[in-house]
């Protein structure tokens, strides 16, 4: 059974470049990482504000060792003070 992670990110009005840029220096560290099966990001073609992840790991395991990495940390440290809103849905595959 995989853990999967749908993360929503709402950039603050005016942030929506630096946010996007924060999650694409994600993208090929968190795929890199040993547990991840699958890190898709997405923007909404309505509003360049919002942004969904989709993230697959091998277990629950892996995904808090992907939000203990250093690129995590160092993307939120930096993005998640430019989001109006960070909405996370965790699912297991069956």
């Amino acid at each position: 059974m995989a853990f999967v992670v749908i993360a929503r990110w709402v950039a603050r009005p005016g942030e929506e470049q630096a946010v996007r840029a924060a999650v694409e220096a994600l993208v090929e560290p968190s795929r890199a990482e040993p547990g991840n099966l699958a890190y898709e990001p997405h923007s909404d073609p309505s509003d360049p504000r919002v942004f969904l992840l989709y993230e697959r790991y091998v277990d629950e395991a892996a995904y808090r060792a992907h939000g203990e990495s250093e690129h995590f940390r160092h993307a939120a440290e930096h993005a998640l003070p430019l989001l109006e809103a960070r909405e996370r849905s965790f699912y297991e595959t069956w």
